[in-house]
């Protein structure tokens, strides 16, 4: 919620030169826009978080070949901006929307389905890994053509998350190698077609931060912005490099924090909340009960959260221009969805660990009798057992299982 306060304050500070140059100077038109945005944001995070998370498990696969068609439809159809095509037009609307923040979220809901399923064998190299690398090639490879940053995003994050459900390291090596060596290839493909499209400007903005010379506007003009601010800023509304800055709504709208409210107080606090996000997620997936809802809660977060660093890094001039907004900050309809969306899943996940919790507190809350009755049947069930593993032989060592979706819902 304080990110979205932020946001409101923000983009209407930064949209000022955009009022004038296409609402005639009404810069209240895209402080309304961004606000109906922001309220529409809270609405889906609120009836999002009341599903409960399993339900999102159900739904993985038909989201994840959802989001293949609408890709691949991007590509084709797609409303082109900057020489990139990523966004989707609804028929009949003026509303776009950036169908790789929707196949983000699928992607992360099939691997957590996978990877929890599959706990007691993950080392099974047709059924685990072979599924979650088919689908992961897939979204990537889609997205790459138009927003190489995107791409690796969302690498990163299916790469962290199979880190997490213990996926074996040789896998994980050979993925990388595989995913550099495919990188390479669609690279010297496009070199050898002529058909160049935006790899040429990956390179040159690559080439550009490393050297330090070439067209680096962009970077030069947050830098500058980052400078003025100083410490303590310029104050709300104050920015001078709002009109200097390309998208300074979006993109670079860290930069326009930083200068109006400081380098403490602006993007120290703005920092600070994106690891205090991150932090109640960890602490979320802690409580879990499930191994698919700390999965999904992981997931999502951190791929929330690894974003944001991205842009906020851009800003400050310590990675080169990515084009990736800051989340539920940045201006942008479709960002601000698919975001609160993601929001919505990981409080789901919180909700359903608030219920157990209650319902193992009325369990503990039962009658002496029934306490009584536990007690014989516990004892009865520590005899079968006994009798069970004498039965079975002696010597052998107890294995340790580990908990599953289906262990836990039964």
């Amino acid at each position: 919620m304080i990110l979205l306060v932020i946001s409101l304050l923000s983009v209407y500070s930064s949209t000022g030169s955009l009022a004038y140059q296409y609402r005639g100077g009404d810069t209240i038109y895209y402080l309304m826009r961004q606000l109906r945005f922001i309220l529409l944001g809270v609405v889906i995070i609120f009836f999002v978080h009341l599903i409960p998370y399993q339900v999102f498990s159900r739904l993985s696969l038909v989201a994840l070949w959802l989001a293949v068609p609408l890709l691949i439809l991007t590509l084709v159809a797609g409303q082109s901006i900057n020489d990139a095509t990523r966004w989707l037009q609804i028929p009949g609307t003026s509303f776009t929307i950036q169908t790789s923040d929707f196949a983000k979220i699928a992607l992360v809901m099939y691997m957590a389905r996978i990877l929890s399923v599959n706990q007691n064998n993950i080392s099974d190299f047709k059924d685990v890994f072979a599924k979650v690398t088919f689908a992961i090639v897939g979204i990537c490879g889609l997205i790459l053509p138009a927003n190489f940053s995107t791409a690796v995003l969302v690498f990163l994050t299916a790469f962290s998350l199979m880190f997490v459900a213990r996926i074996p390291i040789k896998y994980l090596a050979l993925m990388i190698f595989s995913g550099l060596f495919a990188f390479a290839i669609f690279l010297g493909g496009s070199e050898l077609l002529g058909k160049e499209g935006r790899t040429s400007t990956w390179k040159n903005r690559i080439e550009s931060f490393v050297s330090g010379e070439g067209d680096s506007y962009q970077a030069d003009q947050a830098k500058v912005a980052v400078v003025q601010g100083g410490l303590f800023g310029k104050g709300p509304g104050n920015s001078t490099q709002r009109n200097l800055v390309p998208h300074p709504y979006s993109d670079f709208i860290y930069a326009i924090i930083i200068e109006e409210y400081g380098s403490v107080i602006g993007g120290g606090f703005v920092l600070i909340l994106y690891l205090w996000l991150f932090y109640r997620a960890g602490l979320i997936i802690r409580r879990s009960r499930s191994t698919y809802g700390a999965f999904l809660a992981f997931g999502l977060s951190f791929g929330l959260v690894l974003q944001a660093f991205v842009n906020m890094a851009v800003a400050v001039g310590l990675v080169p221009v990515t084009g990736q907004t800051l989340p539920l900050v940045s201006m942008g309809g479709s960002s601000i969805i698919f975001t609160s969306m993601a929001a919505g899943m990981i409080l789901s996940v919180s909700w359903g660990c608030d219920e157990s919790r209650i319902k193992s507190e009325e369990s503990e809350e039962s009658s002496p009798e029934d306490d009584q009755n536990s007690q014989t049947s516990e004892a009865a069930v520590k005899q079968v057992m006994k009798e069970g593993t004498e039965a079975s032989g002696t010597g052998k060592k107890k294995q340790k299982r580990t908990r599953t979706e289906f262990e836990i819902n039964a």
